[in-house]
């Protein structure tokens, strides 16, 4: 679409925003995934930035934006109209990102055509008027509300609501776990763990101290635990499956492993390459459908990180909350089976097996999980250990690691994260 030279300076943004908005809510697109396409127009990376940041303010507060917006109305917007989607994008920038409520709607107004547009400007100026407030914890969707509320509990839906009310910090993983409390200093972090640091939200990651040399990645303390549950690699061989972008497999090889990556997307994997030629680490990687390839012989250890709902990392990507329904799931956990069960003729008797997934569902991790001990007798459940796990965390009663909002909350939160660890008998 050809810009108005009378429009408002910023509405690109917001047009871009829009369109992050459609991709999520009408196509079940993720939101980075999206984010190309949607921002084309736009030529600053700074615009380009805002209008990922408006689309996903909007999607943490969906719930509550809407029931703002059918408060002012006589009778409800459909839910992809796209005044609805204008009202979201300019109450998420008046209420929650502190834009002056005057260019929020000025900048939206554009968007909407005809009557729609006096629709946008009089439900708005409505809510402004009445000085209307988002709560202070975003409501959950329903269908996530009362999923995670029947498989956690109460508190645990509490306290993902606590956690998707703001980004959060950002948690680093170092190439050398000697060399921790140094770089907790350096970086004005702290340190949850050996080979762990986390710092405030930056706006510029690449230019902080260690980043072009390599010295550390970023990577959420729950998603290091499969990595970090195998151990020193001591020259052994390793098949990290479904590896991109990387970090698992960059801690493996810091860690001595011989690593083999996997994955599905060479484009992925480019950026696997990049991390390992920023950080000096090597390791093998190959494109191919896990489903299609296998090895020539045997591994150490396989690490299975599979495809999920992603339903764990909603604090960062909210527009998973929105998008996974029932039945991707069910479809998810059927493909996390299938890879398990391929994956497990790969390790040697006596070796290690790892399965993780960053989803909340227990049907894409303990189900699966339970599912190999069913199907597989030379495999038995691998406890881990209190003292494997970083302060906060413990595994469950059969010795498996689940996480999930509220643990760790004093020291800001953690990825929401299954991992089970096998030993193939020898």
């Amino acid at each position: 679409m050809t810009k108005d030279k009378t429009e408002p300076h910023g509405t690109a943004s917001r047009r871009a925003a829009l369109r992050l908005l459609d991709a999520v809510l009408r196509k079940g697109l993720p939101l980075e995934a999206a984010l190309d396409g949607a921002t084309r127009e736009l030529d600053r990376a700074d615009d380009r930035a805002f209008a990922h940041a408006i689309a996903a303010e909007t999607l943490r507060r969906l719930p509550d934006l809407d029931a703002l917006i059918d408060s002012a109305t006589q009778k409800p917007l459909p839910y992809d109209a796209k005044a609805r989607f204008a009202l979201r994008i300019a109450l998420s920038q008046a209420l929650a990102l502190e834009t002056p409520a005057h260019a929020a709607i000025a900048t939206v107004l554009p968007l909407v055509d005809g009557g729609p547009r006096k629709l946008v400007h009089g439900v708005f100026g409505a809510l402004m008027r009445k000085q209307a407030t988002l709560p202070a914890l975003p409501t959950l969707p329903k269908p996530v509300a009362a999923r995670w509320r029947g498989n956690w509990g109460l508190a645990t839906a509490e306290a993902a609501r606590a956690l998707i009310a703001a980004p959060p910090p950002i948690d680093l993983a170092l190439k050398k776990v000697e060399a921790t409390a140094e770089w907790a200093e350096r970086l004005g972090g702290i340190s949850l763990a050996p080979g762990h640091v986390r710092i405030a939200r930056s706006a510029g990651i690449s230019t902080l101290p260690g980043f072009a040399e390599g010295d550390w990645w970023v990577q959420d303390i729950a998603a290091s635990l499969p990595a970090r549950l195998l151990g020193e690699g001591e020259g052994r061989h390793l098949l990290d499956l479904c590896a991109a972008p990387g970090g698992k497999t960059l801690r493996l090889a810091a860690a001595g492993w011989r690593v083999t990556a996997l994955d599905l997307s060479e484009p992925r994997l480019v950026r696997l390459q990049e991390n390992l030629a920023r950080t000096g680490l090597s390791a093998e990687t190959i494109a191919a459908d896990l489903t299609l390839w296998a090895p020539e012989e045997a591994a150490d250890a396989v690490l299975l990180d599979a495809p999920c709902s992603a339903t764990g990392i909603f604090r960062r990507h909210p527009d998973v909350l929105h998008r996974v329904r029932e039945r991707a799931i069910g479809e998810l956990a059927e493909q996390q089976r299938a890879m398990l069960l391929r994956a497990a003729d790969w390790v040697k008797p006596g070796g290690t097996l790892v399965y993780a997934v960053c989803s909340l569902e227990p049907r894409e991790g303990e189900a699966v999980a339970d599912a190999l001990i069913e199907a597989r007798p030379d495999y038995a459940l691998l406890p881990v250990e209190n003292a494997e796990l970083p302060d906060g965390l413990t595994p469950d009663r059969s010795g498996r690691v689940r996480v999930l909002p509220g643990m760790l909350a004093d020291q800001g939160g953690a990825d929401g994260f299954f991992v089970a660890r096998f030993r193939r008998k020898g």
